[in-house]
């Protein structure tokens, strides 16, 4: 592609303690993303997959090398960028997070609620709309208690993707689902996503959704390598 990656990773390090139990979790990670792209990593627990996607999301501070996301370098970035640049970003987690006091809808209004200017009514609407783009239409007034483990990752991921964010970042998100119910959301996830021109990094251990992808990266001991091409 000839546009702009949205996300620039170049020669970074991360280490985690300091003095003698200081351990270096990623070693010189290179790689990029473009917009509207669909990428899964894959690797074995402790390689650093959910440090790198929370370094990614602006979340855990670069240490060494260059991190640019949306064009903003993250390397000692201001706490007030990293603010405005997390506002772009839709995070999905093997927790879903929800506030199992609130509705299915109340859950993914609190998202929009972060960006202002939007009235309770609007946000409202947006976030039914939402809910029902990802299968959830009759299930918007429920609250986390009273769904499956499918339908609340499917209210997490509407959450994630109502403000239209272009990166959306997702740590195992299949995890806790059976089969269909895993492919279902991923399959959601990336029509949504490819809709609004999004780019979807996703880690996971789940072999079933690969194909989903349009490049699959592996993370081992801390190094990334592309399982589509030559290492990067």
């Amino acid at each position: 592609m000839s546009q702009e990656p949205i996300i620039a990773i170049d020669r970074v390090n991360h280490s985690f303690g300091a003095g003698r139990l200081r351990k270096q979790i990623l070693f010189e990670v290179t790689t990029a993303i473009d917009p509207g792209e669909v990428v899964i990593m894959t690797g074995p627990s402790g390689s650093g997959k959910t440090t790198l996607l929370t370094l990614i999301g602006a979340l855990r501070s670069t240490q060494e090398g260059s991190m640019k996301v949306l064009g903003q370098e993250l390397r000692s970035a201001s706490e007030g960028k990293l603010v405005d640049l997390r506002r772009n970003i839709g995070y999905i987690f093997q927790a879903h997070n929800l506030l199992n006091s609130l509705r299915a809808w109340q859950n993914v209004q609190m998202s929009i609620e972060l960006h202002g200017n939007i009235s309770p009514s609007e946000s409202r609407d947006r976030a039914e709309s939402m809910l029902e783009a990802v299968g959830l239409k009759d299930w918007a007034h429920y609250y986390p208690s009273e769904l499956s483990g499918g339908q609340k990752q499917r209210v997490a991921i509407a959450r994630a993707l109502v403000c239209n964010p272009k990166i959306v970042l997702a740590d195992e998100p299949t995890a806790a689902l059976d089969k269909k119910s895993g492919r279902d959301v991923v399959e959601i996830m990336h029509d949504l996503a490819k809709k609004q021109g999004s780019a979807i990094l996703l880690v996971t251990h789940d072999n079933r959704i690969l194909d989903l992808a349009d490049r699959t990266l592996n993370m081992e001991d801390g190094r990334l390598v592309s399982l589509d091409a030559a290492p990067v």
